[in-house]
């Protein structure tokens, strides 16, 4: 059997712990000397669509956790509707794991879940990590642009095509990053790969992203109880949840730094992976 360590995003094995009576699906690997760095998926989203080489990249620093909520994937039950249950659901799931301490990392619709994890649970997250996300109430974020309404409605060879224009910007570099992208996660693990999603996710998650959005809008105040360093990062121009959303996080956080990468969308860490991976190991670290 081989140590934690020795294992890469492509290589370790999908455990299953149960939460609360549901088995959930999770993979943990990398460096034991620091704190646990959990992750939480975006809309749709399952344990394949993590970048192998920025989590292989950060499990040199420390241990990667990155799991399938309930009723995504191979993981029991069904989705929850709300990003209060979806948070519970995460904060039960790092419980049965036996953690007592961890940073938090949320991309997305995760990067809802993780601002709710962090004030349901604010002993437990020592440090959090939002990217391409929107705080509650935020700007635009109730509803999809027609523009993105109309990617959604292409009929793409796979599931991961769409984030070719979902994730990047239609630029000829940030294609280019975007098609390396799209290469390592459909590529990267080649057996044991996860499960589809059902049906059942698309409706329940876009409710529970609806009902944060509708949450008392353009009032930020809740942030000010978030205490944690936080280490925002967002696109030039992210078009599922609007760039000003990441400066109104950073205005409204009492400890936190944005950084938006240019040319680029949703996914900028993505397209920038060296530079993500170096940048948030420095925050990780404290080094300033």
């Amino acid at each position: 059997m081989k140590t934690n360590i020795e294992y890469t995003a492509s290589t370790v094995p999908t455990q299953f712990v149960s939460v609360n009576g549901t088995p959930f699906a999770y993979r943990r690997f990398g460096n034991k000397a620091g704190l646990p760095l959990v992750h939480l998926q975006h809309f749709t989203g399952t344990m394949e669509n993590w970048d192998p080489k920025v989590l292989d990249a950060l499990a040199r620093e420390r241990e990667i956790i990155i799991f399938n909520n309930r009723g995504v994937a191979s993981t029991g039950g069904e989705t929850p509707d709300s990003i209060a249950a979806i948070a519970q659901d995460a904060a039960a799931f790092i419980d049965a794991l036996g953690l007592k301490k961890i940073d938090l990392l949320g991309f997305s619709m995760g990067g809802m879940v993780a601002q709710q994890v962090t004030l349901d649970r604010p002993e437990l997250v020592n440090k959090l990590i939002l990217l391409g996300t929107a705080p509650r109430g935020g700007h635009e974020i109730d509803d999809f642009t027609p523009e993105v309404w109309a990617i959604f409605a292409k009929e793409f060879p796979s599931e991961y095509e769409i984030l070719l224009e979902t994730l990047f910007s239609p630029t000829p570099t940030s294609q280019q990053a975007a098609n390396e992208f799209l290469s390592r996660v459909k590529n990267g693990r080649t057996e044991n790969r996860d499960s589809k999603i059902s049906e059942q996710v698309a409706p329940a998650q876009s409710a529970a992203i609806k009902g944060w959005a509708n949450i008392n809008p353009g009032d930020y105040t809740y942030l000010k109880a978030i205490k944690q360093p936080v280490f925002v990062l967002t696109g030039h121009n992210d078009i599922i949840f609007p760039t000003v959303n990441s400066f109104l996080l950073q205005q409204n956080l009492p400890d936190a730094q944005l950084i938006i990468y240019p040319d680029s969308n949703h996914g900028a860490q993505y397209q920038f992976p060296g530079l993500f991976v170096k940048q948030l190991t420095a925050f990780l670290e404290d080094i300033r």
